[in-house]
């Protein structure tokens, strides 16, 4: 029997559904592992790339970026002027949850993610699975991002979801402990489609 107090199914995108890696760029730019190492810890930071996930201009950041770091400008301006190579394809087992998901038409199913607004719609142009979603939640254009109570208040309240009946998956467990915090018990952290499929299914979804 299905488990019937669960209604609405939260996906982060990146990560879980979609394939996104910087490497996928540097790799070819950067020989030396350490040395990307280096470019991702101190240069192009992932704290500098969520700043740009929370609506700040993207060139403006690269700019600022160069004015700190000007050896390292042509490494900087390929971090968004090449963005669209770090997009690999979609996470094909994820995608085919997400599917099954919306084809029992019992769940309502949104997107929740941290990712910058003039990025995006590349994203949603590319991945035609997006569209199965009810609606997707982007950081760039509210301004707020995971793990920030802010968005998740928004999602709630734009979807009218109840915390007791949703689920959460994302793969970073900060965001989960966040989501848990406020109130979205039943969060799930993605490891792999397989470990997500068998998570649901203890819940009773699949």
């Amino acid at each position: 029997m299905k488990n019937k107090s669960i209604k609405n199914i939260i996906f982060d995108l990146g990560g879980v559904l979609i394939d996104w890696n910087p490497d996928y760029v540097f790799k070819k730019l950067i020989n030396k592992k350490t040395d990307r190492e280096f470019f991702y810890e101190k240069v192009c930071t992932f704290e500098w790339n969520e700043n740009q996930d929370m609506g700040y201009p993207l060139k403006k950041a690269t700019r600022e970026r160069i004015k700190l770091f000007p050896e390292y400008e042509k490494l900087i301006l390929a971090y968004y002027g090449r963005w669209k190579e770090m997009l690999g394809g979609e996470i094909s087992g994820t995608v085919e949850i997400l599917k099954n998901l919306y084809l029992k038409e019992k769940f309502k199913l949104i997107g929740l993610t941290n990712w910058s607004s003039e990025t995006f719609p590349i994203a949603l142009k590319k991945f035609k699975f997006l569209r199965l979603f009810s609606g997707i939640v982007v950081s760039g254009e509210e301004k707020t991002r995971k793990p920030f109570d802010e968005i998740y208040q928004l999602t709630i309240n734009r979807y009218n979801l109840n915390c007791d009946e949703t689920v959460f998956i994302d793969d970073n467990q900060r965001n989960i402990n966040a989501a848990i915090n406020f109130g979205i018990k039943k969060s799930i952290l993605f490891k792999n489609p397989e470990n997500l499929e068998a998570d649901l299914k203890k819940l009773k979804i699949l």
